[in-house]
């Protein structure tokens, strides 16, 4: 069994029309044999299981060993001018993402839940990326109480 150390929150970086198989096509499309999400959530809050736990996803490199990783889709709109990164969650993500992350932390109670972009430290100029679009540490700290 898998030692499990964090639960990483993602975005897909994709339109939030975008549906499952979509993700998975952009999966299959990048050659990978395991998808890079356990969790998906999509537009209407359903949850969507893409990897059983005991499997390695390709979340976060370097660190999927120890990981589940969990996304809503979504995570860009366009300002305008061009396509920006942004938390695009509709209330009904909101609610299936605290629905599958209070069921992972009673499995995992020692994980840490955490943003990608939490990887890289708190300083927004060191993030590679700006998944999941919002501060998932302090929005899901109550998870731990």
């Amino acid at each position: 069994m898998r030692q499990i150390k964090r639960i990483f929150i993602h975005c897909t970086a994709s339109w939030k029309t975008a549906t499952v198989n979509d993700i998975k096509a952009e999966f299959a499309k990048k050659g990978w044999k395991n998808p890079g999400y356990h969790y998906l959530v999509d537009y209407a809050g359903k949850i969507h299981q893409l990897l059983s736990e005991d499997k390695v996803s390709n979340g976060v490199k370097g660190y999927n060993s120890t990981a589940i990783n969990v996304a809503y889709i979504g995570g860009i709109t366009n300002n305008g001018e061009k396509i920006v990164a942004a938390d695009t969650r509709t209330p009904e993500q909101k609610a299936g993402l605290i629905s599958i992350l209070s069921v992972l932390k009673k499995k995992y109670p020692n994980a840490i839940i955490m943003g990608h972009r939490d990887i890289w430290g708190e300083d927004p100029k060191k993030w590679q990326k700006q998944c999941p679009c919002f501060d998932a540490k302090d929005e899901y700290k109550n998870l731990y109480l």
